[in-house]
């Protein structure tokens, strides 16, 4: 039987969660969980029924079950505030209350009115890059570690199934090649997948080691390997420090490889994920204000196709973004409206973009809305959302807490094209700390690999040289910016943003350097 409720599609059968063709993984007793209340949605169900229906009766404390349902509203966007789906019942018990809808046959249509659609086979799954994360391979002598493998594994199906540009094979699929010798080309057409994740955990002493490979199913190429070591101590807060490892290294390399197909594709043949890729590289590193709108064009496009495809609205915000730090010509206020709007849709969409809420602090001065949509953004892309967070945290003086988000975004993702991002970061936070030694090596490094047209980070960088006393590495940046905004001024030059101590330090190192009055 399958279940349909809004976007989301509830499969018993083959005990699987989709929301629209991006795979949910939960664990199997939130699964029966689900299973129960969708079954029973016509009454309330008391606690004691649960238990006998998902723990057979045994003991169970009132925090687990708690647990299990906070998990099992996180799977399908619900929470215990909002409870648009299993409401709480004070008292009495708990029941789902979403207009459910019941189909028996994989393909069979849904009503106009219904927001859900039909899963598909596998060779169609999506336009999306499909992934499947195999089993790893247990290399330890100890039976044990097979359960931490499957963990960790279970760990990398979940954190990737967040991006939303990417389509994950459900776990329950990509398990049934456990313990088989498998060609990675038969699982391609198999699970309808163009990349497949494979590796392997080995045990010694109190130290794990993981090592991970990324191959393109189209040519057998290895576009990624790795490894990454742990010691033994909490088990499970080490799989989900390793998983987060494993999805930071390799979501950038995914999207090198999509970019590339993108490029290549056809436009007579473009979707909406051919459309954002075909943007994506343009908006990473941009240098001129024509790349940039080449980009915003792609990702607006993107949003014409498919007004669902939530990565595109951080695309466009993104454009956005680097017409304000480069000082390009724009529409302010209409700018500014465009980063609301983002907002606003991601909220309708019940997705969160770390740049959106970025972006609100920066354009609107919202720091409570901004960090908001971070904060529940680091769910998705934690790398990403700790960059922003840290960024922000550096502006308003919280050189500590910065530091340590600016650190952990480059750990999780130490192959970010925007790594310069956190490196500035870094350098900020530790001028704001009084390290200015270490502020102006931290610049040196962002300086090197910052985008030419970079303009919000050459006075960034030009006041952490001046903190290291570093007057003429000041005065050639100063230069270069003037070179690319000559109409820049003294009186024009606005960083609200800023906490008001940082900002007044800026204003005097910009003016040191040689900015005109």
């Amino acid at each position: 039987m399958r279940y349909l409720f809004e976007e989301y599609v509830f499969d018993t059968d083959r005990r699987e969660l989709h929301r629209g063709t991006d795979a949910v993984w939960v664990t199997p007793q939130v699964f029966d969980l689900l299973d129960y209340l969708i079954r029973n949605r016509e009454r309330v169900v008391s606690k004691d029924d649960l238990i006998r229906a998902v723990w057979n009766g045994r003991s169970v404390s009132d925090a687990a079950l708690t647990t299990r349902l906070n998990s099992a509203r996180a799977a399908i966007g619900d929470s215990g505030e909002e409870q648009r789906f299993i409401k709480t019942l004070p008292r009495k018990g708990f029941r789902f209350v979403g207009a459910v809808r019941e189909a028996t046959e994989l393909n069979e249509a849904v009503s106009s009115n219904d927001v859900v659609q039909p899963t598909t086979p596998a060779t169609g799954l999506s336009d999306k890059a499909a992934i499947a994360v195999m089993p790893f391979e247990n290399m330890s002598a100890d039976p044990e570690q097979a359960y931490f493998a499957d963990g960790l594994v279970d760990d990398i199906i979940t954190a990737l199934s967040r991006f939303r540009a990417f389509f994950v094979i459900a776990r329950n699929s990509s398990f049934t090649y456990k313990g088989k010798a498998v060609d990675i080309r038969q699982v391609g057409r198999e699970l309808g997948v163009r990349y497949v994740l494979e590796g392997s955990v080995r045990k010694a002493g109190s130290q794990l080691r993981i090592n991970a490979q990324l191959i393109e199913v189209a040519t057998g190429a290895h576009l990624w390997a790795d490894r990454f070591d742990g010691a033994l101590g909490d088990i499970f807060d080490l799989q989900n420090r390793l998983a987060q490892q494993v999805v930071g290294a390799i979501a950038p390399e995914m999207d090198r490889a999509e970019i590339e197909r993108a490029i290549g594709k056809r436009i007579g043949k473009i979707d909406a994920v051919t459309a954002y890729y075909r943007g994506l590289p343009l908006v990473i590193y941009p240098t001129t204000p024509e790349n940039n709108e080449t980009a915003a064009r792609c990702f607006e496009q993107a949003i014409a196709l498919d007004p669902s495809f939530t990565p595109a609205y951080g695309g466009a915000a993104a454009c956005i973004g680097w017409r304000r730090a480069n000082n390009w010509p724009g529409d302010v206020a209409g700018d500014n409206a465009r980063v609301l709007g983002f907002a606003e849709r991601l909220k309708e969409l019940r997705t969160n973009d770390a740049l959106v809420g970025f972006l609100l602090f920066w354009f609107a001065l919202d720091f409570d809305g901004g960090i908001d949509i971070i904060e529940r953004a680091i769910g998705t892309n934690p790398s990403r959302a700790l960059l922003y967070r840290g960024l922000i945290r550096g502006w308003q003086g919280e050189c500590d807490a910065a530091i340590a988000d600016l650190e952990l975004a480059m750990r999780l993702s130490p192959r970010d094209p925007a790594s310069y991002q956190a490196m500035l970061g870094l350098a900020l936070a530790h001028h704001n700390a009084g390290r200015h030694a270490k502020a102006g090596e931290w610049t040196d490094k962002a300086v090197r690999a910052f985008p030419p047209a970079f303009y919000a980070g050459i006075a960034q960088a030009i006041l952490c040289y001046n903190g290291a006393e570093r007057l003429e590495d000041a005065r050639r940046l100063m230069a270069a910016g003037l070179r690319l905004s000559p109409g820049s001024r003294q009186s024009t030059f606005a960083a609200p943003h800023l906490s008001p101590k940082l900002r007044a330090e800026l204003f005097q190192a910009m003016a040191k350097a040689g900015l005109p009055e």
